[in-house]
């Protein structure tokens, strides 16, 4: 195959993202990038180091477009609601990347200037030392983990309709919560977890 007389790292991230978004983040490789970007695998090897190195672009890909700029809100808890509802929708448009989020959280810029902007606000509210530290991660982590179950384990699908079904006698609570379970949609339960997060960092 002909191999382009240059390429970015935005061309190459956007051509491994294509491949996550149709075929998923298993079939990522360095020899599906080539063929998306119609070029030999040995010839992407110019450009790119491993696979670890293509799912680093596409983190960086997409969290480069999240605005980091500083949220309207009369609340430090309303401005960091805001930061990771931009996360939420970035992320969640390529369910596939979301496992990467978490890999790559040490090295991605994309994920080191989120943190940085949701410090900042968690410092103008007083929260400092170690409770900014659990801070910081618990919020991580439930956007991570709630995007997650949003795009890839969904509590509103054929799942969570089984276990309304489980017996009630054996599973009175989780029968009964799954049957509720039905009736909330991501949004609610998205926004609904991050209160919970954010009301428990500080009660003030």
């Amino acid at each position: 195959m002909p191999r382009p007389r240059s390429l970015t790292q935005d061309q190459i991230a956007e051509a491994a993202l294509a491949v996550i978004d149709r075929d998923g983040l298993p079939a990522l490789s360095m020899r599906a990038v080539a063929a998306e970007l119609g070029m030999s695998t040995m010839a992407l090897y110019r450009y790119v180091d491993d696979r670890q190195e293509l799912e680093r672009l596409v983190v960086e890909l997409v969290l480069g477009g999240v605005d980091l700029s500083p949220p309207s809100g009369t609340s430090w808890r309303e401005r960091i609601a805001v930061l990771v509802a931009r996360m939420r929708d970035h992320v969640g448009a390529h369910p596939g990347v979301v496992p990467l989020t978490m890999t790559h959280r040490h090295r991605s810029l994309g994920i080191l200037r989120w943190s940085e902007a949701v410090l900042g606000v968690l410092a103008d509210a007083g929260v400092e030392g170690r409770e900014r530290v659990v801070a910081l991660r618990g919020l991580l982590s439930y956007t991570v983990g709630a995007i997650q179950l949003e795009h890839l384990a969904s509590l509103s699908g054929a799942g969570t309709t089984a276990l309304a079904g489980l017996p009630r006698a054996e599973f009175p609570y989780t029968a009964e919560t799954a049957g509720h379970a039905r009736l909330v949609d991501a949004d609610e339960e998205f926004r609904g977890g991050l209160d919970l997060v954010l009301r428990g960092i500080r009660d003030t």
